[in-house]
């Protein structure tokens, strides 16, 4: 497995790192919307950089003066640094969370691998805390992007894995753990579970969930409607699980004709596994605008919806 820690040979991280911490030391936070609400932010919005949260929270282009002092050699060490018409911006952006700080990709995340941090990360990360207290075992975060969900749990875990199937992904959860001090967090490599070993007592994943034709890694959840990936993530799990093990999925579901295709799809694989489980809606209406999409034409709404599931301990003996 990976190592969290970053090494000399880790320059670039290591400068993102540095980035982090002289932002929190100036006091930064920004919460991050949706691309749709800071598209409508930025047609509003004329005009370079006045302060930290425009150049790292909302992307805007900015020029070097003072506002940038400390930060700019940052973003050239970190090869973050990017040159544009109105001066420069900033390939990377920092979110806060709780009391943590996010790195990760700028705005607009149209890259096929760009990592993707927002309202969702947010309401996963709630789920997590309002449902898990302390003691736990070894956590696997799969799909972990920015490494949110596994680095919030940290403190009341004995052990996190972050897993991703994306570099970039990989590459901002070593910054954000050592941004968080985690030292029980280590990053590695995964297709779901694939390059995951050793025992699991907890599974979190928050994976992407809509029907993405340009194939955004943080966005196309494959399937009919977006809701492969979270299918294949609870069938997997629930079999690497320990007996009494835990699983909690946040995810969206088209609601079709009334339906909710995500539970549906589920149901059977909950069963085959003898899995008990609490599924529920969070939210009954998120990114409507999806719904203007030919791909969505059946669909009525989009939900967020959560499932808590717990494998069966096997009987003595057995």
């Amino acid at each position: 497995m990976d190592s969290p820690a970053l090494d000399a040979s880790d320059r670039p991280l290591g400068a993102l790192v540095e980035l982090g911490r002289l932002l929190r030391a100036r006091d930064y936070q920004f919460v991050t919307v949706t691309p749709e609400t800071h598209r409508r932010v930025l047609a509003r919005r004329s005009g370079p950089a006045s302060c930290l949260r425009d150049v790292f929270g909302w992307s805007l282009p900015f020029r070097k003066t003072p506002l940038v002092d400390g930060v700019f050699e940052l973003l050239v060490a970190a090869g973050a640094l990017l040159e544009c018409d109105e001066g420069y911006r900033s390939a990377v952006r920092f979110s806060s969370l709780s009391s943590h700080l996010f790195a990760h990709s700028a705005y607009p995340t149209t890259d096929a691998a760009a990592v993707f941090f927002g309202p969702d990360t947010y309401r996963f990360c709630t789920m997590l805390t309002a449902r898990l207290g302390s003691g736990l075992g070894r956590v696997v975060d799969v799909g972990c992007g920015t490494g949110a969900g596994g680095i919030v749990l940290a403190a009341s875990a004995r052990a996190v894995v972050l897993a991703d199937i994306n570099d970039d992904a990989l590459r901002f959860a070593r910054v954000n753990v050592a941004l968080a001090g985690a030292t029980n967090v280590e990053v590695v490599q995964s297709d779901v579970l694939g390059g995951v070993g050793g025992p699991i007592d907890l599974l979190v994943a928050n994976p992407p969930y809509m029907a993405d034709e340009q194939g955004r890694v943080y966005r196309d959840g494959g399937g009919s409607l977006g809701e492969g990936l979270a299918v294949r993530i609870v069938a997997e799990g629930l079999q690497r699980l320990e007996a009494g093990g835990r699983l909690l999925l946040y995810t969206g579901s088209p609601i079709v004709a009334g339906s909710d295709t995500v539970r549906q799809a589920l149901l059977p694989v909950l069963d085959r596994a003898g899995a008990s489980f609490v599924y529920e809606e969070l939210d009954p209406d998120v990114f409507g605008e999806e719904l203007e999409r030919t791909r969505y034409a059946s669909a009525e709404r989009i939900a967020v919806v959560a499932l808590d599931a717990t494998r069966r301990r096997e009987k003595s003996g057995a």
